[in-house]
């Protein structure tokens, strides 16, 4: 990763919130004030247990949803505000790949037809889209004959080589990994992760890369951002996050991380996360984990933690690392 100091970042979200609406007294906070930069040539991990909107906030960023309130800045300019022409080129510069390789491709279509469509759709001729969809396959580890084919033909694993072929095939900037392997064997999903690594070296891509296992986090991710109910709890490089965890929530997920090593692992003291992640919906205007926190104080159930710098690039919302 560049040297990111006093660069513009590539993408800048800034107070980033999607709320859906339930009924009229009932709002589902999925995406509750984010503010994060990714840089040109880095992967920014998002990261945090099912449910608490790493995947609303992929979305939103790629203009699948339109935001409560907030901004997404790509190169500097908000994206939604682009007129006709600057969405068309977004869509070329922007492209996500999706966490269920079974239902994100069409299964009338076949993979010419489904890597191809977007090629088509940005103005290239029949042939050269199909000569473009057997370089494409070659790049993800396939071959010409599966051109022909659909989906329901292949497994998970070669199922996202096309998904990721397809977010390449408009030569994309900036890619959004919804947990890419989370539905893929573990020896499948050390394929796909080597081949996004090489992919970003060879075209010098940029990823936001949504996930729960942390153990593929630490190893592909340049800085980390971890969630929690909506909100953003912690953020720093990754060597920083894993090696001083501040919130009490992001140790407790590090805690958790499986040791191959058996003396290691009996060393290691797992934290354990009391009770049940409360609802998104109306939730109270206070540090959303303090129901769930063995350190929590009456501060905590009563005022919303800011986030804070306590070390270069590394900033926490919690009252306790405020206190100290």
């Amino acid at each position: 990763m560049e040297n990111t100091e006093k660069k513009q970042p590539l993408v800048q979200v800034k107070n980033l919130c999607k709320y859906f609406e339930i009924s009229r007294k009932e709002t589902l906070k999925a995406v509750d004030d984010l503010t994060f930069d990714i840089y040109k040539g880095e992967t920014v991990s998002l990261v945090g247990e099912s449910g608490c909107g790493k995947s609303t906030t992929g979305r939103t960023m790629i203009k699948l949803y339109n935001p409560t309130s907030g901004n997404v800045y790509y190169d500097g300019k908000d994206i939604f505000k682009y007129n006709h022409a600057e969405q068309k080129e977004f869509c070329k510069k922007v492209q996500m790949i999706f966490q269920n390789p079974y239902s994100s491709l069409n299964p009338r279509m076949t993979v010419k037809d489904i890597v191809g469509e977007g090629l088509k759709q940005h103005g290239m001729s029949t042939k050269d889209a199909d000569a473009k969809v057997e370089q494409l396959l070659a790049t993800v580890g396939l071959n010409k004959d599966h051109m022909s084919r659909f989906p329901h033909e292949f497994s998970g694993g070669q199922r996202q080589r096309i998904g990721i072929a397809r977010a390449l095939s408009v030569d994309p900037e900036f890619i959004i990994c919804d947990e890419p392997i989370s539905a893929l064997d573990v020896s499948i999903q050390a394929q796909v992760i080597n081949m996004l690594k090489e992919l970003q070296e060879e075209r010098g891509l940029t990823y936001l890369f949504i996930a729960h296992d942390l153990s593929v986090v630490k190893y592909i991710s340049d800085r980390v951002v971890v969630m929690y109910l909506g909100t953003m709890v912690e953020t720093a490089e990754t060597d920083e996050l894993y090696a001083h965890p501040m919130h009490p929530y992001t140790q407790a997920l590090l805690s958790a991380i499986p040791e191959a090593d058996p003396n290691k692992a009996k060393a290691n003291q797992r934290i354990p996360i009391k009770g049940e992640i409360p609802s998104p919906i109306n939730p109270k205007n206070c540090c959303r984990f303090a129901e769930r926190c063995q350190h929590a104080t009456e501060r905590c159930f009563k005022e919303m933690p800011q986030m804070k710098e306590i070390a270069p690039g590394h900033k926490v919302a919690c009252h306790l690392v405020e206190d100290k």
